[in-house]
């Protein structure tokens, strides 16, 4: 790598820590990314063109989009630090096109696998109806009858659930608060269960002086999971939170309310609901319409 290109990027490193507080692992991959760049270029990467600039993207075209994506970002900032800075006139990076991520469609559950999970939560409330098992039920219940996050569930007040209330108020990402309703349902499994938690306390699941930890949680929910005979890696408290927005949604709730619902400040997240809902739809012409891809 020239000297010149080494220079350059530990300036940029350098600003990077000082005036964005850039942490230590960021750094460090942004100087992998940027050295491997000025390698591929024989060392000019801090004069290149927009040839040379397409000549990288050629590089990255058989890496994965996310890495490929980083790597051009990096090369964007180097070069737009450059030209801020005013030792280059013009900036090659600004039309650098860098790969569109394609984000992930949330997990979710089928309704069959949601009355399954719910059947062996049954059966181990019949068989043996201990505290632990209440406390099952209501964190249960309340994950998918109310789309609550893992830390919103562990960390609600002993007083959040109140009898005849119909709903909680939470105060989720951010510190906004929204209205969370609670079905009837839900309402009962946790009066079940808070019953058995001191008054005086200060969350409604309470551990060692603390709450209930999201690990524990998770642990409970993957041991439901493998009672009722689903693989314990489909099931989480996020995947029950999204089965709860997708089956909402398939019932016709509308993007809206779902935000309101979700707690999110964008309703650009809650529309990735749609893609579910309509991936659904698909599978289900797919392997029951006449002319679908599957025999019926």
């Amino acid at each position: 790598m020239a000297s010149t290109d080494r220079q350059l990027i530990a300036l940029f490193l350098d600003m990077l820590a000082a005036e964005r507080g850039a942490a230590r692992n960021t750094l460090l991959a942004y100087g992998r990314d940027l050295a491997q760049a000025s390698e591929w270029l024989g060392g000019r990467l801090a004069r290149a063109d927009t040839a040379a600039l397409a000549q990288l993207s050629m590089h990255w075209a058989g890496l994965a989009r996310s890495s490929a994506a980083r790597k051009g970002s990096a090369v964007r900032q180097f070069l737009g630090f450059l030209a801020s800075d005013g030792i280059r006139a013009d900036n090659p990076g600004a039309d650098l096109a860098l790969p569109a991520i394609a984000r992930p469609l949330p997990k979710s559950l089928d309704p069959r696998d949601v009355e399954r999970l719910f059947a062996a939560l049954a059966e181990k409330l019949a068989a043996d109806p201990a505290p632990r098992t209440l406390r099952l039920a209501a964190l249960v219940e309340l994950l998918y009858g109310s789309g609550l996050r893992a830390t919103e569930l562990v960390s609600l007040p002993r007083q959040a659930v109140r009898p005849g209330r119909g709903f909680i108020i939470l105060a989720g990402k951010g510190g906004k608060e929204r209205l969370v309703p609670i079905g009837s349902r839900a309402e009962a499994a946790v009066a079940s269960h808070a019953a058995l938690v001191p008054v005086a306390a200060r969350y409604l699941f309470p551990s060692r002086g603390g709450h209930l930890t999201r690990l524990r949680l998770y642990q409970l929910l993957k041991d439901l999971a493998a009672s009722a005979g689903i693989p314990p890696e489909r099931v989480s408290p996020h995947v029950l939170r999204h089965a709860f927005a997708t089956h909402l949604l398939e019932g016709g709730a509308d993007l809206r309310t779902l935000q309101t619902l979700l707690g999110h400040a964008d309703i650009a997240t809650t529309q990735i609901y749609t893609h579910v809902a309509a991936a659904a739809l698909v599978a289900l012409v797919n392997s029951r319409h006449p002319l679908g891809d599957s025999p019926a």
